[in-house]
């Protein structure tokens, strides 16, 4: 009983900094959360962990490639803070 314990709180401490989303055409990805801090080109477009985020219009967009399909991130697992490199405050 205890073995299965520790799987699961393992198992929910390490989901927790993901979002488990359907794959187009069938499937389930694991989308990791972004960082506390963002910092984007004048592009708007930011790259970790072999996924390609977006920032328009006040909201984020994540894809699998930097010309994929978008789909919105949960804003659970948005950024704290986005700056744009080049700009003050």
């Amino acid at each position: 009983m205890t073995n299965k314990m520790i799987v699961l709180m393992s198992a929910v401490f390490m989901f927790s900094a993901c979002v488990v989303a359907p794959r187009h055409g069938g499937g389930l990805t694991i989308i990791p959360i972004l960082p506390t801090i963002v910092e984007i080109d004048d592009d708007a477009y930011y790259a970790q962990g072999g996924y390609h985020y977006f920032y328009s219009d006040d909201r984020w967009y994540y894809s699998d490639s930097r010309n994929g399909r978008r789909s919105e991130l949960p804003r659970s697992h948005w950024p704290r803070e986005t700056r744009r490199r080049g700009h003050s405050r």
